[in-house]
């Protein structure tokens, strides 16, 4: 049991240090900030989670199993909104490229300001 365990979680944090390899390659290489967003986030976030979960797998302890789940659960709640927060300051920059989005719904609240 106790390698099927080992092989398991290895077999996680290597997908999820995969994951967050590539999602590091198209921060870098994606042209603007609405597509860099996306693999700031998604990528990023599944990466470190099959990580925790691995690392979990792989230390089998109860406090130590609850800390990453904690870290986990904190990063799925912080990551939508930081995202959320950085496409609207780059919309109100306007660092994206024309004609990339096709319904502008916050055009109306940025002439408001």
């Amino acid at each position: 049991m106790n390698l099927v365990c080992d092989v398991v979680a290895a077999v996680l944090v290597l997908t999820g240090a995969l994951l967050a390899f590539t999602a590091a390659i198209a921060i870098v290489r994606l042209p603007d900030t609405l597509a860099r967003m996306h693999a700031a986030t998604k990528p990023q976030v599944i990466g470190l989670i099959l990580i925790l979960t691995g690392t979990a797998l792989e230390l089998r302890s109860d406090g130590q199993a609850w800390m990453l789940a904690l870290t986990a659960l904190f990063t799925m709640l912080t990551a939508p909104v930081i995202a959320h927060l950085l496409g609207r300051t780059a919309y109100r920059e306007q660092r994206d490229r024309d004609g990339l989005l096709r319904i502008n719904e916050l055009g109306d609240e940025i002439d408001r300001l």
